[in-house]
């Protein structure tokens, strides 16, 4: 990460001292490569998702509208599950991952034996899980093309999308694990995650929540998933500008929280 960058500058000071991050991603580099499937596992249930609602159920429903205009139901859900699988990718990667080096491998000990600190453990795990999920929201992009889900070049702006979305779920994931007591903690992984991919927005549109939108915008996965679909669909606008500061705004926080914990618990 560019020290002159906007990220950088108001990040909390906890963070600035991350001096070596790619250290920790260069070492999950090496462990996965070892354990590919582990690695790319997440991917499959979006793009089962998306198989059903292209090939058979989306042929019921017709078109809906969306911003004005009338698309194909399969092209109104195939960004959301974009989104979704970027969403994937990041938090299996920050939650019981780093669970098991946190408390059983004792990881983030040795690297802390090292030169790195606290905070490069923080950004390295975190970009690694980033990483993680970006490679499954390309992945998917290449699958939407080749069932003709992806006409317009606009399609390609929703990866920085994805990578945002990626950045605020992987450092609240990894925030929320250094709390977790115990491996049945992470049942509430699935528990949140289930009602997040199913109402957020990410198979109807947002009218149709009707008095009850306001609760679906308060899931993150909302406001990724409203980016994803208006750059994927060439459809700007000012609440874009929110939907960013939002994811973030849990990035920051999520990462701030995270190395603190991390100097917490291995150091003190």
């Amino acid at each position: 990460m560019s020290r002159d960058t906007l990220v950088w500058r108001i990040a909390p000071p906890i963070l600035r001292s991350a001096r070596r991050p790619q250290r920790v991603v260069e070492r999950n580099a090496v462990v996965y490569r070892r354990t590919p499937m582990v690695f790319v596992s997440g991917f499959f249930e979006p793009l089962f998702y998306l198989l059903s609602i292209r090939l058979g159920f989306g042929a019921l429903i017709g078109d809906v509208d969306f911003a004005g205009r009338s698309i194909d139901y399969a092209e109104f859900v195939a960004p959301a599950l974009m989104a979704s699988s970027a969403m994937n990718g990041a938090v299996y990667d920050s939650t019981m991952n780093i669970y098991f080096k946190l408390r059983y491998s004792k990881v983030f000990d040795a690297m802390l034996a090292t030169p790195l600190g606290p905070a490069d453990v923080a950004v390295g795990e975190i970009g690694w899980a980033v990483l993680r999920g970006f490679i499954y929201s390309v992945s998917f992009l290449a699958c939407l093309g080749l069932l003709g889900l992806a006409d317009s070049w606009w399609v390609l702006a929703a990866l920085p999308a994805c990578f945002l979305i990626g950045f605020a779920f992987a450092a609240v994931g990894m925030a929320l694990t250094t709390y977790m007591r115990s491996w049945s903690d992470f049942d509430w992984v699935p528990a949140i995650m289930f009602p997040l991919f199913l109402f957020s927005a990410t198979f109807y549109p947002l009218s149709s929540y009707g008095d009850f939108g306001w609760v679906v915008q308060l899931s993150p996965l909302y406001h990724g998933v409203a980016l994803v679909r208006g750059a994927s669909l060439g459809v700007a606008s000012w609440s874009m500008v929110v939907h960013v500061l939002v994811l973030l705004a849990l990035a920051i926080a999520g990462l701030a929280v995270a190395a603190r914990r991390v100097e917490t618990l291995l150091l003190k």
